[in-house]
């Protein structure tokens, strides 16, 4: 038995699901930002429109987290027939205690005229203004991060002014 459920509706959030005893809550863990460089157009192939924006700098922050973006790492986006963008994102973070964590994450991005304006003049947009969410996934061998391999994480992303981005991640309990 369902007694919540995260629903397409934005109006409606729900962030305790119940399926069969079993509860789930999203914890939020980090925030995390990151400025681009402007797209690298590909083209267009069989599966989409293909875009390739550098990551050239990024920082993310939590309660059990802090760190900088290093190394290379980018978004290869493939933008669809359907107006939805689907993210394919890689980096590396050191974190300020020294610790080295690489980082993946799929995602949909809509691309309603908001963003799209926003994406074309370098502007921002809202959390509420697209549908735009991740999974990321993280990987690291320093046992103070091992949470990172053994959890489930969600996203909701949005663009923020000079051609960046912003995700509030959130861990699935």
């Amino acid at each position: 038995m369902v007694r919540g459920f995260i629903s397409g509706d934005r109006d409606a959030v729900s962030t305790l699901v119940s399926v069969k005893g079993i509860a789930m809550e999203l914890v939020h863990e980090m925030t995390y930002h990151a400025l681009l460089r402007a797209p690298l157009a590909i083209g267009d192939g069989p599966f989409g429109t293909r875009m390739f924006f550098e990551a050239i700098e990024g920082k993310l922050e939590g309660p059990r987290i802090r760190g900088q973006f290093v190394g290379a790492g980018g978004d290869w986006l493939l933008a669809g027939a359907d107006g939805f963008g689907r993210l394919d994102v890689r980096g590396q973070i050191e974190t300020d205690d020294g610790a080295f964590v690489y980082l993946q994450y799929f995602g949909v991005l809509e691309m309603n005229d908001r963003m799209q304006a926003a994406m074309a003049n370098a502007g921002s947009t809202e959390f509420s203004d697209q549908y735009f969410r991740i999974t990321p996934r993280f990987e690291t061998g320093d046992s103070r991060y091992w949470w990172l391999n053994q959890s489930v994480f969600v996203g909701e992303g949005r663009l923020y002014p000079g051609f960046g981005v912003e995700y509030r991640v959130h861990r699935l309990t």
